[in-house]
């Protein structure tokens, strides 16, 4: 019998991807990972919360912790007259009669939770003097660290708050700014006039953000005092 051989046959080959599909994939990962970044940062606050509801957790810590003098609150002064058309109180580095009023209402709703157990501190550039006192009808102890602000917010607040009594800080907006950019809040939205960012100081000097309170916000925050 005659066998014939043959030839071996050749390997074979697996084909390669061609390249269009390689771009095509690579493109559809990018698109993936794009869209997980937009979705977290989409779900980061961007600014502290706002504490108009007095039925929030938030805002009935606020007013336990200011019963038991255990609040800072950092707020900005009333409305420049600089930056307004509004009739100024004088002098012009100063605030607006407009701006006077609603500090002084501001004022009444912190003095309907209780000042006796409250320090009040201020910046000393006129609009912060003149803020305090249309807010409680008396002068602020003037400090320059609320006008310079920067890194060392927190430690200055640390060194100056006392134990068992509220802290009252009227400040400027840049200065708000720097303490939420410390807490985690780096994008929040620039502080309006007049509104307070709340805080709590717990015994080992750090500081918890508890919200933001807007001027017209006060009335509806003490409500169920």
């Amino acid at each position: 019998m005659r066998v014939v051989s043959h030839p071996p046959l050749p390997p074979l080959k697996t084909p390669r991807p061609r390249a269009g599909y390689i771009k095509t994939f690579g493109l559809l990962l990018l698109i993936l990972f794009i869209g997980a970044l937009v979705a977290g940062f989409a779900a980061l606050p961007l600014s502290p919360l706002a504490l108009n509801d007095p039925a929030q957790r938030e805002a009935s810590t606020f007013k336990a912790q200011w019963q038991a003098g255990n609040i800072v609150v950092l707020i900005r002064h009333a409305e420049r007259c600089d930056r307004s058309s509004n009739t100024c109180l004088g002098p012009a580095d100063g605030i607006t009669v407009p701006g006077r009023e609603e500090a002084g209402r501001v004022g009444a709703a912190l003095t309907t939770l209780g000042m006796s157990n409250s320090d009040v501190l201020t910046s000393p550039l006129t609009r912060t003097v003149q803020t305090a006192q249309a807010m409680f009808n008396a002068p602020g102890t003037e400090q320059v660290w609320l006008h310079e602000c920067g890194s060392k917010m927190v430690g200055d607040i640390s060194a100056r708050k006392v134990a068992g009594r509220n802290l009252v800080l009227v400040t400027h907006s840049g200065c708000i700014s720097d303490i939420e950019a410390q807490m985690g809040f780096p994008h929040a939205s620039v502080a309006e006039y007049t509104s307070a960012l709340a805080a709590t100081l717990g015994a080992d000097g750090q500081l918890k953000i508890l919200g933001v309170i807007n001027a017209q916000d006060w009335k509806k925050l003490i409500a169920r005092q």
